[in-house]
Order: structure tokens, then C-alpha cells, then sequence
């Protein structure tokens, strides 16, 4: 058992870190109607999560990032986030990746409101993001995409595109072009960090179970570790809810046991 005034100071020195601060702003905030909440955000966000080995400080706000922007209904901490996500060492340019990303998987309003935020932060910092145009290379779309996909996903991304030959082939063409050749293959992000932004996203959206197991799969075959995974899903805990974080730990179970029968 920990020790509570360990657990506040600290999560109260890692939230000081992220915001740049000697005195973080929801203590004050919360002071005159729950200060009890700021001190379950300290103790537990900040002191049992977020302090937890397995993922670096600046990934662990770029997931954060990732998940706030499918959810589209927290700007405010969205934009308390991309602060701290710069104030640990990630770069605007990765941050502008982690929102287009996401609009592969919570649509385009939510990846041009998160925008909108990062626009607002860079502003009062400052900071004026790369927009030069990502140079694909010369492969075409579709033939940039399958590889991609191939990369990312293996078979069961191929058979999601073939699933949908039968009913829909133009959305399955669209995937492999728009998705896996002209998103994923982005620079700024490489394809383990898209898919620890993508697992997040899908976490905190809840109701994308089939995607998240493919994209689960994704980030094994990516370089990411059995440690990332978890801790991305229990980080999601914080910022979508217990509900959401064990529902992915049931499906990560299940991919981890087919790939271990598998091997």
C-alpha cells in the first residue's frame, strides 16, 4: 500500500512537470467547490497512472492528445494537454499528426475542433508548426497503401478490404488510399506512435471493439510492447472512464492469447 502523502507529492511534482508550474492550476480551480476531486486528479492521475513505468512522459500526452481528440467534448483539457504534451519534449509538428490522425477513427469534426485548440496554443506560445506539404514519395496511393497496410495490420486489415467487396468496395478502396496511403504515411509520427494514438482513440471512443483488435495487432506488429499496451488502455481509464479501459483490456486479452496460440 502506498503511502498517501507519497502519492500526492508525487503526483503533484509530475502534474508541476507537465504544467510547467509550482502550483497546478485544477488545485486552485477546484479549491472553493471540490478540492477533494483535485486531490483524487493528483493522487491517482498523477501519482498511480501517470507516473507509472512502461511509457515515456511525452508519449503518455501524446495518447492523451490522441484520445481527447475522439472524444471531442473536453477542450479545455485538450488544450491543458497539448501544453503539457510540449512542456515534456513532444514537438508541435507531432502533436498536428496525432489530430489528423485521428480523424481516421472519430471523423473530421473532431480532428479540425482539435485543430482549432492546437491553433489557440501555439498562438499564445508562440510557436508557428512546420505546414509543409508530407512528401509520399513516388509509389501511388493505392499501391502506398496496401504496403502500409501490410505494415500495420497484416491479413486482417487485408480482410477488411475484402469484406467489403460485396457491398461497398469504394469504402474499402477509400481505406487504402485515403487511410494507409495518404495519413499513415505521414511524416512526424512514425507507424508505432500512430498506432499508440489510434489504440487510444479507439479506447475512448467505447464502441469500436473490432477496429481496436485490429489495431491492437497493429501495434505489436509495429514495434510497440505487450507493457505499452496496457498502460495506454489503463491510461484511458482517466480520461474516458473505467467502462471504457476494461472493455479494452477484455479485447487486448483476447488478441494476446491468439497471438500466443499463433506463435
Amino acid at each position: 500500500m502506498h503511502d498517501e502523502r507519497d502519492r500526492f507529492l508525487r503526483g503533484y511534482e509530475a502534474l508541476c512537470a507537465i504544467e510547467n508550474t509550482d502550483a497546478p492550476s485544477i488545485v486552485t480551480g477546484l479549491a472553493d467547490i471540490a478540492p477533494d476531486l483535485a486531490r483524487f486528479v493528483v493522487e491517482f492521475g498523477y501519482g498511480d497512472v501517470l507516473t507509472r513505468p512502461g511509457l515515456a512522459p511525452a508519449e503518455r500526452q501524446l495518447v492523451t492528445v490522441g484520445a481527447l481528440t475522439a472524444l471531442a467534448n473536453a477542450a479545455p483539457q485538450l488544450a491543458f494537454h497539448l501544453h503539457g504534451a510540449l512542456n515534456v519534449g513532444c514537438s508541435p509538428t507531432e502533436l498536428v499528426e496525432a489530430i489528423v490522425h485521428v480523424c481516421l477513427y472519430a471523423g473530421f469534426p473532431a480532428s479540425i475542433n482539435g485543430l482549432t485548440v492546437a491553433k489557440t496554443v501555439f498562438a499564445e506560445r508562440g510557436i508557428r508548426p512546420d505546414v509543409t506539404r508530407a512528401d509520399l514519395g513516388g509509389m501511388d496511393r493505392w499501391e502506398r497503401g496496401l504496403a502500409t497496410l501490410a505494415t500495420v495490420d497484416g491479413r486482417a486489415g487485408q480482410h477488411v478490404i475484402e469484406s467489403l467487396n460485396d457491398i461497398a468496395p469504394d469504402l474499402g478502396r477509400f481505406l487504402v488510399e485515403f487511410a494507409f496511403g495518404d495519413v499513415y504515411p505521414r511524416g512526424g509520427l512514425d507507424l508505432r506512435q500512430r498506432e499508440l494514438v489510434t489504440v487510444a482513440a479507439c479506447t475512448a471512443l467505447g464502441t469500436v471493439d473490432p477496429q481496436l483488435r485490429i489495431h491492437i495487432h497493429g501495434l505489436l506488429n509495429t514495434g510497440g510492447t505487450q507493457v505499452e499496451l496496457i498502460e495506454v488502455i489503463i491510461q484511458m481509464a482517466l480520461y474516458a472512464g473505467f467502462p471504457a479501459a476494461l472493455n479494452a483490456l477484455t479485447t487486448a486479452r483476447e488478441v494476446l492469447r491468439q497471438r500466443a496460440t499463433d506463435q
